[in-house]
């Protein structure tokens, strides 16, 4: 499992829509961040590994 840290420092977004904030990746069943691009990207990868929250 990857860590959201091990993608590096946040990299802030900011969603057009406050419902567009969060998706569930039909691949992982993770609910990503949207606003966050790091978790956008590591959920981009076709056979990736659920990533692993910092608290």
């Amino acid at each position: 499992m990857t860590r959201i840290a091990d993608l590096g420092p946040p990299m802030p977004g900011k969603p057009h829509d406050p419902d567009w904030e969060f998706y569930a990746r039909p691949i992982c069943g993770q609910r990503v961040d949207r606003r966050d691009f790091r978790q956008v990207m590591g959920h981009e990868q076709p056979d990736h590994e659920p990533l692993e929250l910092d608290q």
